[in-house]
């Protein structure tokens, strides 16, 4: 059983998502929080294997709830739940150790299926939705664009296509299939990229490549 707790300051969020993924096989909703803080004094009981973190929260935000959680239990994962008006927050969460983020009005399947990912360890970054952060990104930084920090030159071309994959939300068999490699392979090739570019994980990999336009949409 994947073991979930949901955290939004609204309950009527919160219950009526829990009732929906609990109703799911395989998934078991352990608990329920208003806030960041609420969320880490429960999980350090509850032991949650993902956290469905809603971003904007009165108090302790999920920007600052990831943090936490992920600097007390890194084996913890945490899924940000969201809306279009949110995507300034989206990359502070991801680069607080966040494995990916979701629009709230999602279907449950598509709910479903982004926790299985990431309980795989995967990384969930909606295609469109991606793409519209970006380019609020790149309007943003228009009159100081942002330079590609050292180590990008070190990746072979092979590497920065991994890398763009990993910016895709791909796992390392959806990567093996599409460059026709394998999935040992693939898994050394991400080992490589995370090592040269000085990265944390995967999931951090993939932030690169989406912030810093590796990722082609």
């Amino acid at each position: 059983m994947i073991k979930i707790m949901i955290v939004d300051d609204q309950p009527l969020v919160r219950e009526g998502l829990g009732t929906l993924l609990g109703l799911r096989p395989g998934i078991e909703v352990v608990g329920m929080a208003e806030d960041g803080i609420d969320a880490l004094h429960k999980a350090l009981e509850l032991l949650p294997d993902i956290v469905l973190m809603d971003i904007r929260m009165p108090g302790v935000n999920g920007v600052e709830g990831t943090r936490l959680l992920k600097d007390r239990l890194p084996d913890v994962k945490v899924l940000i739940l969201t809306t279009f008006n949110d995507s300034e927050y989206i990359f502070d969460a991801l680069e607080e150790g966040a494995s990916g983020y979701l629009l709230k009005d999602m279907p449950t399947d598509t709910i479903t299926q982004a926790i299985l990912t990431v309980h795989h360890g995967g990384v969930v970054l909606p295609k469109d939705f991606t793409s519209q952060v970006l380019t609020e990104l790149r309007m943003k930084s228009h009159n100081s664009p942002v330079e590609l920090p050292k180590g990008i030159q070190d990746l072979s071309n092979r590497e920065v296509e991994v890398l763009t994959h990993l910016g895709e939300g791909l796992n390392n068999k959806e990567i093996a299939d599409v460059l026709f490699i394998t999935e040992g392979t693939v898994k050394n090739h991400v080992s490589n990229v995370i090592q040269k570019l000085g990265l944390r994980d995967r999931t951090q990999a993939a932030i690169y490549a989406v912030r810093y336009g590796i990722t082609t949409f």
